[in-house]
């Protein structure tokens, strides 16, 4: 930009002996521009010049230069205010039951705050009577958790909270405590809590590509997924942090299969096949089946997952930012290691709506509304905000292409002046 730009104000100075407004304006443009590349990680040159043998420990573009892991100082200033609030905090029932709802927005609370909600969670449910959970070793569990999820741009503490808030008011529309088992729900908000531990910003295909540790340890199986669950089980092998210390054996063998479960079907790998085996006993689904209920425990950690969508537009469309920031990140990452790039992470073949009609049209409506044929209530709450996004996603491409086109077309106009202008000289 910078040499055709000189190159376009010689040949003015040439023909006019002075440089107009208009060529400074554009002067300053590409110097902001230029400023704008150079402070950010993603996509600048200066990436070119990042050292990637200690990926566990780069420094994200999302958190301005903070490390992956936190620090403990970070760590013990949050787990000192979390304590305070759990002894001295009320949580209104306005809060109780807006944290029941689709609609909740994870951008109000700090960290500490959302883990005295997720204490709340495990209160509201009965899990801690049910289950004779001691209050200290849930908020000792909870702040392993927190400690244990990394500072990336989506797959952290908050995408923690949010999956589980999901979940936890899944729970209640459809008020699955008349229909499953508490040990199940137990499984199931666990399992949201635990779902993406240790996270670096790095999928399945990059860690198999760049035959990570992880890859190795787990033969390319859901390498993440894996971690994920034996990172949980770590938290809960040590006794303080063991909120299932006092269940019976046979309780713990459920408990362990069923998390195992929930969160290796978070990988998208399985996605058909998991959806296909709920569409195929959804005629008959029966609550009394086991099989029946370990596919729709699966099927609802999937769309809690997946469920930024069905919030509000001004929740939703942030964690899309966030999402693309962290795809970028990798395909910067692929494109600098010479690995195969990620399509559907490439800034270079995606839009941020493009990235998002495909997605909701194939994966995002398909899996809600088999749900909301199980669970009719559902449909209001999550799959009509998804088909608002898909339409409001739609727009969106269509202006990004009107505005390709027309920059297309004034390129040709310039381009053509400029044509005319050499034409002249030369004759």
């Amino acid at each position: 930009m910078e040499k055709r730009l000189q190159g376009l104000e010689k040949k003015i100075l040439f023909e006019a002996t002075e440089t107009p407004a208009v060529v400074h304006e554009m002067k300053q443009q590409v110097d902001l521009f230029r400023e704008k590349l150079e402070s950010m990680e993603h996509l600048s040159w200066l990436g070119l010049f990042k050292d990637l043998s200690e990926r566990t420990q780069k420094a994200s573009p999302f958190y301005h230069k903070r490390a992956l892991r936190k620090t403990p100082e970070e760590c013990e200033h949050v787990r000192e205010k979390y304590l305070q609030m759990s002894s001295s905090l009320e949580v209104s029932e306005e809060v109780r039951q807006y944290l029941k709802t689709p609609t909740f927005d994870n951008w109000q609370w700090e960290d500490a705050e959302i883990m005295v909600l997720l204490q709340l969670m495990y209160s509201d449910l009965d899990f801690i009577t049910t289950f004779k959970i001691s209050p200290e070793v849930l908020q000792q569990f909870l702040f392993e958790v927190y400690r244990r999820y990394n500072n990336i741009p989506f797959h952290n503490f908050k995408h923690c909270f949010c999956v589980t808030q999901m979940m936890y008011g899944l729970i209640w529309l459809t008020d699955l405590r008349t229909k499953m088992d508490s040990i199940d729900l137990l499984i199931m908000l666990t399992s949201a809590v635990c779902h993406d531990l240790d996270h670096t910003g790095y999928n399945n295909t990059y860690q198999i590509n760049a035959r990570t540790e992880l890859a190795l340890r787990y033969n390319d199986i859901s390498p993440l997924e894996n971690h994920h669950c034996a990172v949980a089980f770590e938290i809960l092998e040590k006794t303080e942090s063991n909120i299932f210390r006092n269940v019976t054996t046979d309780q713990y063998k459920r408990i362990r299969e069923g998390i195992i479960n929930c969160i290796l079907a978070t990988d998208m790998t399985r996605h058909s096949d998991i959806l296909s085996r709920f569409q195929s006993i959804l005629p008959t689904f029966d609550f009394n089946n086991k099989e029946h209920k370990d596919v729709l425990m699966m099927i609802l950690i999937k769309v809690s997952d997946i469920s930024n969508e069905a919030r509000p537009m001004e929740v939703a469309e942030p964690w899309l930012d966030c999402l693309l920031q962290e795809f970028y990140n990798q395909s910067d990452a692929e494109k600098l290691e010479g690995l195969p790039v990620t399509p559907f992470m490439d800034p270079e073949k995606i839009t941020k709506p493009s990235s998002q009609t495909g997605f909701i049209g194939f994966v995002l409506l398909p899996l809600f509304i088999e749900l909301a044929n199980l669970f009719p209530c559902l449909e209001q709450h999550i799959v009509d905000p998804v088909r608002k996004a898909l339409s409001y996603y739609t727009e969106m491409e269509k202006a990004y292409e009107r505005e390709k086109k027309n920059r297309g077309q004034s390129v040709n106009v310039s381009k053509n002046k400029e044509d005319s202008v050499d034409a002249t000289g030369s004759a």
